[in-house]
């Protein structure tokens, strides 16, 4: 018996790395999910062949997280495939890498669109959803967003990802009051440094293979470190949690603060 048997869980940019964990995850512990990313169909239908192999049923649904009548429509699939709609994970986000000095304008804007602005698409419909649902007489549901360790770090070269998370955040801790009345869960995982195949992508191999020996905890997270964490969030062991943020991190936030206030007091010193 799984934490979420019977329920039915959607999560976005789940074609691969962190939003795939937690896809991977949610059907481990019993729940039924659907799939969405703006990556090709073939990815998407290849996670979702992963979660019927666990034993769960899914559909894997192309959407556009910046479209909110694309995401507006993965709601209304969703709950006209399996009936309602229990657990949503807004995890979709972009970065490039730009100075603040040097950023150009479309991929600030670009950034925005789909890791704040489809952050709160999915939000919205999701809730809508889940109200009409409290009011048919069903039990309120579970939201949770990602976030990132980018909230409480200023990381150089991140302006647009880094403010974009911040609102994240916020927008969690918002709309957990508002619907806190209907028992509806809102949530925040923030993942500090993960393997994925994004982070391969940005840093290069090397710096990712190496890059474990930075913290804390002695290695790089994976995803389903990030997954496990929303699997608890979406459970009923976290009924009476709301409004938080959840730092997954293996003491990354904590370690590189450290690191810089030793660094600072030594060159106080010499």
């Amino acid at each position: 018996m799984g934490r979420l048997d019977g329920k039915v869980a959607m999560v976005t940019a789940a074609a691969r790395g962190m939003g795939r964990g937690i896809a991977l995850c949610l059907a481990e512990e019993g729940a039924d999910v659907v799939v969405s990313d703006i990556a090709p169909q073939g990815a998407l239908d290849i996670v979702g062949e992963e979660i019927e192999e666990l034993g769960r049923e899914s559909a894997a649904i192309r959407t556009d997280v910046t479209d909110r009548s694309a995401v507006e429509s993965l709601v209304a699939t969703t709950v006209e495939r399996f009936g309602k709609l229990d657990i949503a994970v807004a995890n979709a986000g972009i970065t490039v890498q730009e100075s603040v000095l040097e950023a150009k304008w479309e991929n600030v804007l670009k950034t925005l669109e789909v890791t704040q602005f489809g952050a709160f698409h999915t939000c919205q419909f999701v809730a809508r959803q889940m109200v009409r649902q409290v009011e048919a007489g069903h039990r309120g549901g579970k939201i949770v967003l990602t976030g990132s360790v980018h909230t409480e770090l200023a990381v150089p070269n991140s302006a647009a990802y880094n403010m974009a998370k911040v609102a994240v955040v916020q927008l969690g801790k918002t709309l957990s009051v508002e619907l806190a009345p209907y028992q509806i869960n809102v949530n925040v995982v923030n993942p500090g440094w993960v393997d994925t195949p994004g982070s391969r992508e940005y840093a290069g191999d090397k710096v990712v293979d190496e890059g474990g020996e930075k913290i804390p905890w002695g290695r790089l997270g994976a995803p389903p470190d990030i997954g496990k964490a929303v699997a608890y969030l979406a459970s009923e062991d976290a009924d009476y949690v709301t409004g938080t943020t959840l730092l997954v991190d293996g003491g990354f936030n904590l370690g590189w603060k450290l690191k810089v206030a030793m660094k600072e007091d030594v060159e106080e010193k010499s």
